[in-house]
């Protein structure tokens, strides 16, 4: 049973995960990295644009697949690219899609596969970047693009990222942003049951035990009754976010792992041991069911609030999670930063941010840098579409070089609360200064330091559909925790001898 304090929040264990992870990084293993937050562009099949005369100083429209998001401040980000040397005479126009990682996935595939020239530049959730690297379908940077901006993601960006990029020692996708979770809640709503902005700085850094958060969310529901409030959200319908992200989270906060401890993370295939049917993980699901339906499941959640999450978190991603509680419907709610970006305006000072519970220490754990606080490392990468025209391609190197410099990341942590992918710069002064994200910067940090990477392998895609069914249906009653890893040992065993 998890204590009941904030007791053993930000360790060192955090370090050592970030330690593993760039070490891990440096030696070319293929790490996942990506976060799952959608962040899906259509890419289709739209006619780029030209200046007409066909001149060198004719207008290029570059055209980037990406999410609405992105869309959405399409003229800010032309003009952050233009303030670091971009030339005026190129324009970057956003192709906004699904919010679903996996959507992106199959839309790339299918542009790659046709050999279609647009768009030029397509955004990449480096959990499969991979896989497009092997099927030679992108660009290899390390030729195309100069030495020394090459060099600097290789040598300063952040390492586990950069592996998920590489291939044979060549860059294939520059880092546009990392991705770390964090809670996200209503400091006026928690206000009415009793807690304080002494507990809100306390909680920007140190994290509480999963037992003490479902209580602190219980409290502050029946304190606001009058109105129809939701206590928590989250992302666990079936899809690549639940198996990537949500469910790495929690089972991770128990001391449990899919495959044991770090070293197994990315392999070998078919020789590391299945451990999804252990008890920290079993926990880990049966902690929220509580959390939705109440019940005590499993036994160990008498001290634990139910009934504290909506139904529908069964059928939330990102975006579905993030709109009720933009909406003013929802108490606390875990999302990727954008979330805060798009929060901060409203709620100001009433918005808190937060690490994400832990139920064990790592010292509970059986498994090193595993337990406490387990933030899913997440990211997207810039790649190349090889089958765009020359011009086109000339166009999105510059884009390349401009998006690289300091302050044009700096400058897109602000506006849409893009981490900048170079480790110095997450809780650097500037950053900790900009207007919007730089108050919830510490809290990124720790969450940052406490990242855990997912198991991407070549035969992770079949894995992780396996898990996210599973756990799904789990969460929604079709069968009970126990059974439902028992099976999920099964199809993973059954992947895992078939490579």
């Amino acid at each position: 049973m998890a204590p009941d304090d904030n007791t053993g929040h930000s360790r060192s264990r955090g370090v050592s995960r970030r330690q593993f992870v760039k070490a891990t990084g440096a030696s070319g293993v293929a790490l996942s990295v990506a976060g799952c937050t959608g962040n899906g562009g259509d890419g289709g099949d739209t006619t780029t644009t030209t200046g007409e005369g066909g001149g060198s100083n004719a207008g290029i429209t570059v055209q980037f697949g990406a999410d609405s998001n992105f869309k959405k401040v399409q003229p800010e980000i032309n003009q952050i690219l233009h303030d670091n040397g971009l030339a005026e005479n190129i324009k970057l126009e956003v192709l906004a899609g699904s919010f679903t990682t996996g959507d992106r996935q199959t839309k790339y595939k299918q542009i790659l596969n046709a050999k279609q020239s647009s768009p030029t530049i397509l955004m990449m959730d480096n959990g499969w970047t991979i896989p497009f690297i092997a099927r030679n379908q992108i660009a290899n940077l390390s030729k195309e693009m100069p030495g020394s901006l090459v060099d600097k993601v290789m040598n300063d960006y952040f390492q586990a990222s950069v592996s998920t990029a590489t291939m044979d020692g060549d860059l294939y996708g520059i880092p546009l942003f990392a991705d770390f979770p964090t809670m996200l809640y209503r400091k006026d709503l928690v206000r009415e049951a009793g807690y304080s902005d002494s507990d809100f700085k306390s909680w920007q850094t140190d994290s509480m035990t999963w037992q003490k958060f479902s209580n602190v969310v219980k409290e502050s529901l029946e304190a606001n009754s009058d109105k129809d409030y939701q206590g928590y959200n989250f992302q666990a319908a079936a899809y690549g976010g639940l198996s990537c992200c949500d469910f790495v989270e929690w089972m991770s906060s128990w001391g449990g792992a899919y495959f044991g401890g770090f070293d197994n993370l990315f392999g070998p295939i078919g020789d590391r041991e299945i451990t999804v049917t252990e008890q920290p993980v079993v926990d880990s699901i049966n902690m929220v069911k509580h959390f939705i339906n109440g019940g005590n499941p499993g036994g160990k959640f008498g001290d634990y609030a139910g009934n504290i999450s909506p139904n529908a978190v069964v059928q939330y991603k990102e975006e579905s999670s993030r709109k009720p509680f933009q909406s003013g419907n929802v108490m606390f709610h875990r999302n990727w930063p954008y979330a805060i970006n798009a929060a901060a305006p409203k709620y100001g000072d009433d918005l808190g941010v937060m690490p994400l519970p832990y139920a064990v220490s790592e010292s509970e754990s059986k498994y090193d840098n595993i337990g406490g606080i387990s933030s899913a490392l997440g990211g997207w990468h810039l790649t190349l579409n090889p089958n765009a025209s020359d011009k086109k391609l000339d166009a999105a190197k510059q884009i390349f070089q401009a998006i690289t410099t300091e302050e044009a990341q700096l400058s897109l942590f602000e506006l849409g609360g893009w981490i900048p992918p170079v480790p110095d710069m997450v809780a650097s002064d500037e950053a900790k200064n900009l207007d919007t994200i730089g108050p919830y910067v510490d809290s990124l940090k720790v969450a940052g330091e406490n990242a855990v990477p997912r198991p991407v392998t070549v035969v992770w895609p079949q894995q992780s559909s396996q898990i996210s069914k599973e756990v799904n249906g789990s969460l929604q009653g079709n069968k009970g925790a126990k059974k439902a890893m028992s099976d999920l040992e099964k199809s993973l065993e059954q992947i895992e001898s078939s490579v």
